[in-house]
């Protein structure tokens, strides 16, 4: 799945921590839903979209600085017409593509997505309950089902070796008792799950992924419950579960939660290793050092500087001076990627998962009428799962009745 290029730089990467591995590109912030914990079409859209042939500009500065992953997000990134295109780019020069996707995409889409070089792809899954799906996604009816929809065309056309699949589940007040169900359909179709906890902020501190609803936030009450949930997931990676997420990353989410101090970033002095194992860009070709914060003054990735510049002794201070003031984030690929740079541990994980043992995928392809059985058979098994917060609220008012 990876190329030689995306290889050398992961190994450097774990040897020395200084190798540029992942870059979250947002190629664009238009989107056809409205996720209730995402605020990105709001942050991102004061910039412009990068022309195609920025992009290989991009593309050829990534190939001389050795970056191994690039994730293609949004916004929606199949809003763009051109992300076969994209992902050619990028692929054609030895960069691992990742797609990031809500699932609205036609299956000549998905096709064109695929044949370009884009065989690795993460679906947004946060409940395996429908109508609490499209409330989430922004009450869009019938979201859910095109989500699953999505993902049965991706199993008809992705090769079975060397191709990845992976739901991205954020975790928040309402979807509490859902998220062992996502773990246990993600497992029996070969996809792995990504956990991610809502994140919230105000408008006076406006962000890409973190909501402004207060309401969204975790109250005391609940966090025992977030605890079962966790404990619970951690323990079926340990039957054979496909859960990506590490040890220290599910000990931060309980500490993220609360609001105690994560941990994460504890091996380099307590602040995040961008630029020096990942960024992101913005719309418009942009270096930001992550999704939540932008420097002063804009540096583009298509200049063909960029590669000097990204080495460069006053940019990287630029940086350190954005992310030395950062509280934290639990936004999974960056914390993830500190953790299997600097976590022995963590790295013979994800070995295990890309190169020594990656999930078989007999079963495959498999139709939407499959995966609707698959998800309604696991939904209605019987088992105790932890309570979301309508189902908190339903049982104090049993009580006081």
């Amino acid at each position: 799945m990876f190329s030689s290029l995306s290889k050398t730089t992961l190994a450097k990467a774990a040897l020395f921590q200084n190798a540029p591995v992942y870059v979250q590109f947002y190629v664009t912030a238009r989107c056809n839903l409205t996720c209730e914990q995402c605020n990105i079409i709001y942050a991102n859209s004061d910039v412009a979209e990068c022309s195609i042939d920025q992009i290989k500009g991009i593309a050829d500065n990534f190939a001389e600085m050795g970056v191994a992953i690039v994730l293609l997000t949004g916004g929606e990134p199949f809003a763009r017409k051109d992300l076969p295109e994209i992902i050619n780019a990028f692929e054609s020069r030895g960069v691992h593509v990742r797609m990031q996707t809500n699932g609205y995409a036609s299956e000549e889409q998905i096709i064109a997505a695929i044949e370009a070089g884009g065989t690795d792809i993460s679906i947004s899954l946060d409940s395996l309950n429908p109508a609490r799906q499209d409330k989430i996604n922004g009450a869009f009816n019938k979201s859910w089902h095109q989500a699953l929809k999505a993902i049965a065309t991706f199993t008809k056309y992705l090769p079975k070796e060397g191709s990845f699949g992976s739901l991205g589940c954020v975790l928040q007040p309402d979807n509490i008792s859902d998220i062992e169900d996502v773990v246990r359909f993600g497992t029996e179709i070969s996809w792995f799950t990504s956990l991610v906890p809502v994140h919230v902020t105000d408008y006076g501190q406006p962000r890409g992924f973190r909501t402004f609803d207060q309401s969204l936030a975790f109250r005391k009450d609940e966090l025992q419950e977030v605890d079962k949930v966790l404990d619970r997931v951690r323990a079926m990676r340990e039957e054979g579960f496909l859960l990506y997420d590490s040890d220290q990353y599910l000990d931060d989410i309980k500490r993220f939660v609360r609001g105690e101090d994560i941990e994460w970033r504890n091996k380099n002095k307590g602040v995040c290793d961008s630029p020096n194992l990942y960024f992101a860009l913005l719309p418009n070709g942009e270096f930001s050092p992550c999704c939540d914060y932008r420097l002063p003054q804009g540096v583009s990735a298509f200049d063909p500087s960029f590669p000097e510049v990204y080495k460069d002794a006053q940019f990287r201070k630029n940086v350190y001076d954005v992310t030395s003031s950062c509280e934290g984030c639990m936004y999974g690929s960056y914390p993830e990627m500190t953790i299997a740079m600097r976590y022995m541990r963590a790295k013979i994980q994800r070995v295990q998962t890309f190169f020594s043992s990656p999930p078989k995928k007999d079963q495959w392809p498999l139709n939407y009428d499959d995966l609707l059985g698959i998800a309604e058979r696991i939904a209605n098994e019987e088992r105790e799962r932890p309570k979301s917060r309508n189902e908190l609220l339903n049982l104090i008012d049993v009580t006081h009745a």
